[in-house]
């Protein structure tokens, strides 16, 4: 009986049992359900779980906070519910009104989409990236052979998870479209196949394909993979069923393949170039003032799911670029903060050890880079405490970009365990020393300013107790 057993046999429950549910999948920290019918969820006791941080309840998907061992609670529900992908896909959904349908409506909808997409693929990045940067530091600082087997073995973990990219984007996209994932992979793994990737005068018909290398990309196969969704569901109307196993895959393929790499993979890939160039564009120029704001409002993009929308961004800026200054360094900032925060909370309690113990150790787990506890445990239920979060992200985001901070590898949890991230391609550790000034500044500062808020509300709330 697995650790998290008894926590999926009551999610089980109080979400409507198997039939209510339409979709399961995670991200970095959280379970994420999908529901046909929300009138069937007990909200209530959902909060009560055991082995969670509490939940996030988002219109008709329920997201169980876990922390870092959410794979190990996504395959124990898996087991426990026998939900298998595609399971009451035409469930009929409840309508719900889900607020006006403004532009936090939209981005929120694209984050929940684009979440099971990319999510999956961060660990990947991040072992690929750790990898580069330990062999960096290996041949740079303690005299491995650049050309040895060890090097070359370490080289090719790290060119494994990022020249496959498209394949690994494919097959999740897929998934996430509801198809068939291996088709998705399939045609990834076209565009990486030696005998299309980066090959001059290639032409299919007589028409002549643009010569185009699409290791580390990603929009090339989005929008092959969206063209596949809707060639598959017109074809899966017009194939009569008793050959529907075999014609289906071979004429989507036939269809898809020429598009994709005749206008689709070349314009996703112009296009990739263009938003790289952008991104590094507002780093470089507006990052002073950009990445304060961005570390202040990082946690309640967080609460809201909004900061999935980010990963498409600083996946490609990683894997094109090779590295983010905008959308990466923010989550580290955010991080510290919460954790000095949490820790500033726990020292101002009185009389109650076991709370007080709670949110000092939520406090060290945030450091390291899992804040969903501390947020959610101990500062979203002190709003005061969140003042002093944002001052320490103000000041830590200030230096993070006067400095212009940059991060080499897809962050899933930045935090003090993390400072790897910042290794440059060459093994270089100037952007490790100002991460580490940034943490500095940004810890001192959020500690210091959440105790003075709170210890100065203990002080008036005593006054005034000691005037009645």
């Amino acid at each position: 009986m697995g650790k998290y057993a008894e926590m999926s046999k009551l999610l089980l429950e109080n979400v409507g049992e198997i039939g209510n549910v339409t979709h399961v999948t995670h991200c970095a920290t959280r379970l994420r359900i999908d529901v046909a019918k929300k009138s069937l969820v007990n909200v209530e006791a959902l909060k009560q779980l055991p082995e969670s941080a509490g939940i996030v309840d988002k219109q008709h998907q329920i997201q169980i906070i876990i922390g870092p061992n959410v794979n190990d609670a996504y395959n124990e529900f898996l087991q426990a519910s026998k939900w298998k992908e595609g399971m009451n896909a035409d469930a009929a959904v409840e309508e719900e009104d889900e607020g006006p349908r403004n532009a936090s409506y939209f981005l929120n909808k694209f984050g929940n989409f684009v979440a099971p997409i990319f999510m999956p693929v961060v660990p990947a990045m991040i072992v690929g990236g750790m990898i580069l940067a330990i062999k960096n530091l290996l041949v740079n600082y303690f005299g491995m052979g650049v050309n040895g087997g060890t090097a070359n073995i370490m080289l090719a973990i790290f060119q494994a998870a990022f020249t496959f990219l498209p394949i690994y984007i494919g097959y999740t996209l897929a998934s996430q479209l509801k198809m068939q994932p291996i088709m998705g992979a399939f045609l990834g793994a076209l565009l990486v196949c030696p005998k299309i990737n980066g090959v001059k005068g290639l032409s299919f018909l007589n028409i002549p394909i643009p010569q185009v290398s699409y290791g580390s990309t990603i929009i090339p196969i989005v929008l092959g993979v969206v063209l596949m969704y809707f060639v598959d569901k017109l074809l899966k109307k017009i194939i009569p069923e008793a050959i529907v196993f075999f014609a289906k895959p071979l004429l989507t393929m036939i269809i898809v393949a020429p598009i994709e790499l005749i206008v689709l993979g070349p314009m996703g890939t112009e296009l990739s170039g263009a938003i790289g160039k952008a991104c590094i564009w507002m780093g470089n120029v507006l990052g002073f003032v950009a990445q304060p704001i961005l570390a202040a409002v990082y946690p309640y993009m967080v609460m809201f799911g909004l900061d999935k929308a980010l990963a498409p961004i600083s996946i490609n800026l990683i894997a094109t670029v090779g590295y983010n200054n905008i959308t990466g360094c923010m989550g580290f900032v955010s991080n510290l903060c919460i954790g000095a925060s949490a820790l500033a909370v726990a020292t101002t309690i009185k009389n109650n050890k076991s709370q007080k113990g709670l949110l000092a150790s939520f406090g060290v787990t945030a450091l390291c880079g899992v804040t969903e506890p501390a947020f959610y445990g101990g500062l979203i239920s002190r709003p005061r405490a969140l003042v002093g979060t944002a001052i320490g992200a103000v000041c830590g985001g200030l230096v993070a970009g006067i400095f212009g901070l940059r991060l080499f590898v897809q962050g899933g949890c930045p935090g003090l365990l993390t400072f790897l991230f910042f290794v440059d391609q060459k093994g270089g550790l100037h952007y490790v020393f100002v991460a580490v000034a940034v943490a500095v500044v940004s810890i001192i500062t959020s500690f210091v300013a959440t105790k003075t808020i709170l210890t100065k509300d203990m002080k008036k709330a005593d006054m005034k107790k000691a005037e009645k």
